[in-house]
């Protein structure tokens, strides 16, 4: 019986890619990516390997007789955190020598092409609570919980709607935030709500970019400048966008009624 062959660098630079892609479009810190890539190689017994990630692609190298180099694009990005957890569970099992290079990707590219997300109503849902949680927390009242539930679920709501029409990330958020500061006020005009700020802090909170804030914090703290700069300067485009329809719902706004 003859014994299979050993996996070439090329099969290994391929699982170690698709790991890593994986991660970094679904909201892995780029050390993370880099640790684990590196920890599949050498449980594939490549201990010589290379990678540079940065949010936008990912370049890994082996080194040896067969030097391979490989580069993969990333092009969208998302939150999925349960993707990250699976793809960190099939690294420890490369690590223990339970998987072969091909069953790894096989593995790896089901998980990628699996859609594990929340329906959109249960991320509407979820968005319209945490406003109204958020409005509490922010030393609002309790009359005006309503009109932040409401507001912050059609936020999200709309800003995935945007997202699909205009597909310019931070222009889709201007619009959203603009979008739920115009039904704050109106819902503030009509008596349904009483007080303005607080509805719009906490209908706002969803839209806030806390998970890229976080790695671009971790990222620099573990040395990957390009990176931490590159996410921090992301989360600054958005604060900015969100602000920046808020505030121009705000400049017609004199405490009372749009002037």
């Amino acid at each position: 019986m003859t014994e299979p062959l050993p996996p070439t660098n090329y099969e290994i630079a391929q699982v170690c890619l698709l790991a890593g892609k994986i991660m970094l479009e679904n909201g892995g810190e780029t050390y993370r990516v880099e640790d684990t890539m590196t920890h599949v190689a050498e449980g594939f017994g490549v201990p010589n390997s290379h990678s540079f990630v940065t949010p936008t692609g990912i370049i890994f190298s082996i080194d040896g007789p067969e030097q391979t180099t490989r580069l993969i694009r990333i092009s969208a990005r998302s939150t999925d955190l349960h993707k990250v957890t699976v793809v960190n569970a099939i690294s420890r099992r490369i690590s223990k020598g339970d998987l072969s290079p091909q069953e790894a990707y096989r593995l790896l590219s089901e998980i990628d092409a699996a859609n594990t997300s929340f329906p959109t109503w249960v991320k509407i849902l979820a968005a319209a609570v945490a406003s109204g949680c958020f409005l509490i927390m922010f030393k609002g009242m309790w009359h005006d919980f309503l009109p932040a539930f409401l507001t912050g679920g059609a936020g999200l709501a709309f800003l995935g709607y945007f997202n699909r029409l205009v597909r310019i990330k931070f222009f889709a958020e201007f619009l959203a935030s603009l979008f739920i500061g115009v039904l704050a006020f109106l819902f503030v005009h009509i008596g349904f709500g009483h007080d303005l700020d607080t509805i719009i802090i906490g209908s706002v909170m969803p839209l806030v970019p806390g998970l890229l804030i976080t790695n671009a914090v971790r990222d620099l703290m573990a040395g990957h400048f390009v990176s931490g700069v590159s996410k921090g300067a992301e989360a600054f485009l958005t604060a900015f966008a969100i602000g920046a329809g808020i505030a121009f719902v705000l400049s017609f706004y004199n405490g009372e009624g749009m002037v």
